[in-house]
């Protein structure tokens, strides 16, 4: 089968130095577990189940429900050409090349964002466990000890991030656990009995009407972000055929068990309205439940989760770098790969941005505050991103549908559920201008996408970007003929 005439030129540089693909079934599932389990979680559910109460069950549903057809829109255009690196490749040639470069450095910046937010985090929970420790350590150390092991090999990457989700999996299955034989055990705390019942019996699911519900989607979309982390890793994936429709037909249940299971158990054991912002409510239950040396560990847990997700962010941001570097999108000195085949320059030139979340720390000396305006930040760029691979989707529908038709990976509901998830993010966006400090970000955030069109007017005049455009165009007119030629055909028929 032949590629577009753009595909064919991005991806011309093939023989040259290029990722292995070293990540197997093992790391593909746990990536994509550790992708759908982040530090929103974590940290962010105590503030979620403050303003939601217990229908922060049906956000996280929703949610959970809405990005399953994003993933497998992704999945469809991935399995569709095999050349494709990642979602850029395919906005580039599906949309534009605009839609590569700003798809693929605002997914470098979502990430740097969530780094940063990861950082803090840690710091946090360092904070917590160590008090008199100085913030900027635990920032250094794990920025430092991820550098050393993304710069060995994306099988270190692999590795690293298959036993940091091992370790949330043990931890939300063991909170589970313990949850359970609190409640049939009748176990008794201060705010009353552990029952299912709490979570209808403190003011109902929507104890907070409808704003509360919808002020749950303002913190609990940052939970998902790292969700499309599997498609980054496309270029590195053996047997992609096989193991990103494994992962990514897997996320509705991870989402049932992971988010809804372990929230459910919370808000039995502990009523809603013992939950505040800022505190972690799986440390609050094992402390709740006597288990003090629990709780210590779950802090550890939580720490390691920020980990992971700082891991995902260092590695996501280094291959788009790569990425936007090998299409002329970026300076060609983060091309370049060491001899393990990992983009080195680009892992620094992200370590380096992620040490600024100890600098906001300080700017602002107060951690939720930071955290809520780094994640606001970073939820709508993620919501821009996967509406581009929606957006890729459509286009693919119009100008490919050979290659839909032959697709053993279809996307479930096609077109309709494309329409359905963009009212979603709509309301998604809406629901941030709800609250002020969401608003703020809100407000913050179109200034990323000024910076980008305005690099985007400079470099969109180079030659070799107007080469790319020019088999763009070629692109859809050869297909423009190929589509009218096809209908003659059956109308011959």
């Amino acid at each position: 089968m032949e590629f577009p005439l753009s595909t064919q030129n991005s991806l011309s540089t093939a023989e040259a130095p290029h990722l292995e693909r070293q990540l197997s079934n093992r790391h593909i599932q746990l990536i994509a577990i550790g992708g759908a389990i982040g530090t929103g979680l974590f940290m962010g559910s105590g503030k979620t189940i403050s303003a939601a109460g217990p229908s922060v069950i049906f956000v996280y549903m929703i949610i959970g429900f809405m990005l399953f057809f994003v993933m497998r829109a992704m999945g469809e255009l991935l399995l569709s050409n095999l050349n494709y690196k990642s979602f850029s490749d395919f906005a580039a040639d599906l949309l534009g090349p605009w839609a590569g470069f700003f798809t693929g450095w605002t997914y470098w910046f979502c990430w740097v964002i969530t780094g940063i937010a990861d950082v803090i985090a840690i710091a946090g929970y360092s904070k917590e466990l160590w008090p008199g420790l100085p913030l900027w350590i635990p920032g250094l150390i794990t920025i430092g000890i991820l550098l050393v092991l993304n710069l060995a090999t994306v099988k270190a990457f692999g590795e690293t991030e298959f036993w940091f989700a091992l370790i949330k999996i043990i931890a939300i299955a063991a909170l589970i656990i313990v949850g359970l034989f609190m409640v049939f055990g009748g176990f008794q705390s201060d705010a009353g009995p552990a029952t299912f019942s709490n979570l209808w019996s403190h003011g109902g699911f929507f104890p907070n009407e409808f704003m509360g519900f919808v002020a749950g989607f303002q913190i609990a979309v940052f939970a998902f972000v790292g969700i499309e982390l599997v498609g980054t890793t496309a270029a590195e994936a053996k047997n992609p055929e096989r193991n990103l429709p494994k992962a990514i037909n897997s996320i509705p249940i991870r989402v049932l068990l992971f988010y809804v299971g372990a929230l459910i158990i919370l808000m039995s054991v502990t009523p809603w309205t013992q939950f505040a912002a800022g505190r972690s409510p799986f440390i609050a239950m094992f402390s709740l439940a006597g288990l003090g040396a629990a709780a210590t560990v779950v802090n550890l847990v939580v720490l390691s989760s920020a980990m992971s997700s700082a891991n995902s962010g260092i590695y996501s941001t280094s291959r788009m770098v790569y990425g936007l570097a090998k299409e002329g999108d970026a300076p060609t000195v983060f091309s370049r790969l060491s001899a393990r085949k990992v983009p080195q320059n680009a892992l620094f030139l992200s370590c380096i941005l992620l040490l600024s979340g100890v600098i906001l720390m300080y700017a602002g000396q107060d951690i939720g505050k930071a955290f809520d305006m780094v994640t606001t930040v970073s939820a709508v760029c993620f919501v821009f991103v996967w509406s581009i691979i929606l957006a890729s989707y459509l286009a693919f529908r119009k100008r490919r549908p050979h290659l839909h038709d032959a697709s053993k990976f279809k996307m479930p509901g096609g077109v309709v559920m494309v329409w359905v998830v963009f009212a979603f993010f709509t309301f998604v966006i809406w629901a941030l201008t709800t609250q002020p400090d969401t608003l703020i970000a809100l407000l913050v955030t179109p200034i990323w996408f000024v910076l980008l069109g305005i690099a985007w007017f400079i470099l969109r005049r180079r030659p070799t970007h107007l080469a790319r455009y020019a088999a763009f165009q070629e692109d859809l007119r050869v297909e423009g003929a190929e589509a009218v030629a096809a209908e003659r055909g059956a109308g011959h028929e």
